[in-house]
């Protein structure tokens, strides 16, 4: 009976153990999601002692975004070095991409606003559609998976929302269009409701844009990471310690490629609804 109880005792804390070991690992996965490596995350765990790739890992979302900048000028400069009334490929790409998100503006604003607005929003919409592909390129990073970043992004939209507010409508009718913009007696007595939710829904508004952005972008990077991992897992069970795997993460790269560019289009849509918003009237019986 001792040597049985033993044996319980032991079977008992050996499987306590391993569950602890298995909670353990699990946290771990948790907390730290497989990601596509980098460059700059492997130079730092080659060189783990450097402070010098340790900074750069500190800042690397910094030095993918300056990247991805150098990158989208070198392009429209080069686009634009030569134009000519036959265009050549590169300036025939730029012309259909600025062309295209042009009509989207002006389908929203209008002509005359759309194009004042343009620069804003194509830049917007150029940049963000860059940084969420760009880690999909290997051993790169999208900057946009940072909720950092995405709630910079916002931040901007939101501050020239505000300015365009209160450029076009003046101190006193942005406020006015704060309060509901009453015209009666009831709108007048509804105006302590509405102005708390109207300036609750200004804040909500970049939360929002930053929220959706992060979640959707950093979610495809751990899709594609795990993808990564489980191919790497099936080949090691046959061939011990190799990095060499199935491309179980290609389907999802074409998937990524489809989500980044509706999720960098949307974002550019609310901001631009959101401008289209605190437009005078005029503007609205306009597009009527």
């Amino acid at each position: 009976m001792s040597l049985l109880h033993t044996a319980i005792q032991t079977a008992v804390i050996q499987a306590a153990e391993h569950a602890a070991d298995q909670a353990e690992t699990v946290h771990e996965a948790v907390s730290h999601p497989p990601e596509l490596p980098n460059f700059v995350h492997m130079l730092h765990e080659i060189f783990p002692g450097s402070s010098l790739f340790r900074f750069l890992w500190q800042i690397q979302d910094i030095i993918f975004i300056l990247i991805i900048i150098g990158v989208i000028t070198l392009f429209f400069r080069s686009a634009s070095r030569n134009i000519s009334m036959v265009p050549k490929r590169l300036q025939a790409l730029a012309e259909m991409i600025l062309e295209g998100l042009l009509d989207i503006v002006c389908g929203i604003l209008g002509e005359k606003e759309g194009r004042r607005y343009f620069p804003f929003l194509g830049s917007l919409f150029i940049f963000i559609i860059c940084m969420n592909w760009f880690g999909l390129i290997p051993f790169m990073k999208s900057p946009s998976s940072n909720i950092l970043v995405t709630a910079s992004l916002a931040i901007c939209v939101f501050c020239y929302v505000q300015y365009t507010a209160v450029k076009r409508l003046g101190v006193k009718g942005f406020v006015f269009h704060l309060m509901g913009e009453p015209k009666d007696l009831i709108g007048w007595l509804m105006t302590p409701l509405f102005l708390p939710l109207h300036v609750l829904e200004e804040l909500i508004k970049p939360l929002s844009l930053a929220c959706r952005l992060y979640g959707n972008v950093y979610g495809e990077d751990v899709l594609l990471g795990v993808g990564m991992v489980l191919g790497i897992a099936a080949v090691a069970a046959f061939i011990p310690g190799t990095i060499i795997g199935f491309p179980l993460h290609f389907p999802f790269v074409l998937l990524a490629i489809l989500l980044s560019a509706i999720q960098a289009l949307v974002f550019t849509l609310l901001a631009t609804v959101y401008i289209s918003m605190v437009l005078p009237h005029e503007h609205h019986e306009e597009e009527e």
